[in-house]
């Protein structure tokens, strides 16, 4: 009996081992982030390009074990033998939607994608409230990323910090506002949608159910209209001034990460 709880033990500190993987990729942006900050790269786009993707990997992958996390202690054990617990961003259900097309949704035009792509088997939760908490986790995570990002703004303590990491940071706050608010929508696929589901009748959540996969479709169809979008970002950037981020700040730092691109004139990282 002592020889099989042993046996459990190990299995479960092997389920929430932080994986290679992900710790690779904190490694390529702790690097990168050091190259922005001293200058050492030759191309300062080049490294603000991949610290950016790493740092947007690294909290999309924190945004997936949010919820798995808050699922295993409500219930779902489950999450650990799937490998959600190790951070691991190949361990998702759908790798594709949670790494892949959120990092080319950046490279293409700056807007933080919603992931989403753990499966929780909710059957094994009891109370709406647990079900309510598992959906916000993810979401809640890019509020907190998006804090920590900002904070040499709102704390005012930006003396010393170079140009080129103030505008990498400033941008990736951008990315994690905007995540933030995409994924707090309550439309049907998204978190937002999660958070009030288990309050909706059986009838409502029944019907609604079969919309899930074309919510986010919905949603990015809506951002394509000018007006929509001025809206959205002008919300973004609203947000953003009041963590202490100017839009022009932002702006420049998504300048410097598209390096392949002419960038403006004004944004220096000199």
């Amino acid at each position: 009996m002592g020889h099989l709880g042993s046996v459990n033990r190990s299995h479960d500190r092997s389920e929430r081992r932080i994986s290679p993987v992900f710790i690779g990729i904190f490694a390529v942006m702790a690097v990168t982030g050091w190259a922005v900050w001293t200058g050492y790269s030759t191309s300062t786009g080049l490294a603000v390009f991949l610290f950016v993707t790493a740092a947007w990997i690294v909290s999309l992958c924190l945004h997936e074990y949010a919820h798995a996390r808050t699922a295993l202690h409500s219930g779902d054990l489950s999450v650990g033998a799937k490998g959600y617990l190790t951070l691991n961003p190949l361990k998702y259900t759908h790798a594709l939607l949670s790494i892949v097309l959120p990092v080319l949704f950046v490279i293409m035009g700056g807007l933080g994608l919603p992931g989403g792509a753990v499966y929780i088997e909710r059957d094994r939760i009891e109370g709406r409230w647990r079900h309510s908490l598992i959906s916000a986790a993810g979401p809640l995570t890019n509020v907190a990323f998006a804090v920590v990002c900002t904070a040499p703004f709102w704390l005012d303590a930006l003396d010393g910090v170079p140009m080129a990491f103030r505008f990498a940071l400033a941008f990736l706050a951008l990315l994690q506002v905007s995540a933030a608010i995409l994924n707090f929508l309550p439309v049907p696929g998204l978190d937002g949608y999660g958070i009030i589901e288990p309050w909706l009748s059986h009838r409502v959540r029944r019907e609604v159910a079969p919309l899930a996969p074309f919510g986010l479709l919905a949603v990015f169809a809506l951002l394509w209209i000018p007006e929509v979008n001025a809206y959205f970002f002008g919300v973004v950037d609203g947000l953003l001034s009041a963590l202490g981020v100017s839009d022009l700040e932002s702006y420049c730092g998504r300048d410097l990460y598209r390096f392949w691109q002419d960038a403006n004139g004004f944004c220096t990282a000199s």
